[in-house]
């Protein structure tokens, strides 16, 4: 059956469709933001919450350019979350450190680094005694470390909760468990069904489905095919411990700790390439223990209180899919991979302001309402 119509349909709702929809809103844009599962149920739940350009960018690239730009962008985007929404949101600009235990992990470190000083990345190298100013208790051997001062964390659950709050305050209409079964798109719109035969219809769409992205059938025109997305499943592991006994993210290579300010304490990783299997895994759990005790020994006296896993959303793109269909109105948002925290305030301004666009030069009359247009200083848009 027929629902309302919106001028906007976002499909997806974890931070990269949520912060779409919410931008949007507040450009005066009438949003419905569906999701087949829970608000922020998946990928969003699952991530630790680096925001850690220095740990990820190796060269100039498109990944780079988002990633340089989001960073700059998120203060901005917190403290606005938080001013409309009333949600508290654990965001804390404490550095990372990143450590090499041997001479040719060093030479790669300090080769990286030597990179990223032309992006802006820019990083202070420590030896045995220095390290300790930033990891008290750090009783490792190490051949060099570098401290990346302008790296932060965030709690994705917390920015999930005013997302939530933000959205409904700006007017989101919000559907959970709302399975989108197919896509259809004609030139004067958007057509969304679900498998319950209900229906909505909007002037334009944006496909933020994560991992499930490319399952969802879109018929109606000719138009370009779809990055494959695809799932790469990550475990993680949680010690409850005394907050500030761990400052900065401490790295090396894929193994990282990092704290909550209420002391919870994230360890990781793993990739798999195991579809969306849920399970956790007893022996890849004991293997991020023995990573992490490796990397940080003292913590080798606690043992994780928790574990759990989720599908980081890759696609088989060279960067992030953010772009619009050909000449529809559908916009993709998707394959984000393992910087969907990361990405999410430079996506959401990137596809907000290409429908505003697309809406002022179809709209007879003056908008009212108070999209931006312009850019990212970046330039980067894929």
């Amino acid at each position: 059956m027929p629902t309302a119509s919106p001028e906007t349909i976002v499909i997806g709702a974890g931070i990269i469709g949520a912060s779409i929809a919410w931008k949007l809103a507040r450009a005066g844009v009438s949003v419905t933001l569906i999701d087949a599962g829970l608000m922020g149920g998946e990928a969003s739940w699952a991530g630790a919450g680096m925001l850690a350009p220095g740990g990820e960018v190796q060269s100039r690239d498109v990944w780079s350019a988002l990633a340089i730009e989001s960073h700059r962008l998120y203060p901005d985007y917190v403290a606005a979350l938080q001013n409309e929404s009333g949600v508290p949101i654990d965001f804390r600009r404490c550095g990372s450190v990143e450590v090499a235990f041997d001479q040719a992990e060093w030479q790669a470190l300090t080769d990286r680094a030597a990179q990223q000083v032309p992006l802006g990345i820019t990083s202070q190298p420590l030896d045995q005694q220095t390290i300790r100013c930033h990891v008290p208790g750090f009783q490792r051997e190490i051949a060099g470390a570098l401290f990346y001062s302008g790296d932060a964390i965030v709690d994705p659950r917390d920015i999930m909760r005013a997302l939530r709050a933000a959205c409904s305050a700006a007017g989101v209409r919000i559907l959970e468990s709302w399975r989108v079964a197919e896509i259809r798109v004609s030139p004067q719109g958007i057509s969304v069904g679900n498998d319950r035969g209900d229906r909505m219809q909007a002037h334009s769409a944006v496909l933020a489905a994560g991992a499930w992205s490319s399952q969802i059938p879109i018929s109606g025109m000719p138009l370009p095919d779809l990055p494959k997305a695809f799932p790469v499943k990550g475990c993680l592991t949680g010690y409850r411990l005394e907050p500030g006994s761990l400052s900065p993210i401490l790295r090396h290579g894929h193994t990282y700790l990092l704290q909550r300010s209420n002391g919870f304490t994230i360890g990781g990783t793993t990739s798999e390439d195991r579809g969306f299997n849920r399970s956790v895994d007893d022996a890849v759990v004991g293997e991020i223990t023995a990573r992490v005790n490796h990397l940080l020994p003292w913590l080798s006296a606690h043992r994780p209180s928790t574990a759990w896993v989720g599908f980081r959303p890759a696609a088989e793109a060279p960067g992030p899919v953010i772009h619009r269909l050909g000449d529809s109105c559908l916009w993709l948002a998707y394959g984000h991979y393992r910087n969907g925290i990361l990405l999410a305030p430079v996506t959401a301004q990137l596809v907000s302001r290409e429908i505003c666009g697309a809406r002022d030069i179809a709209s007879p009359a003056p908008l009212t309402s108070n999209c931006e247009t312009g850019s990212p200083s970046t330039g980067a848009h894929r």
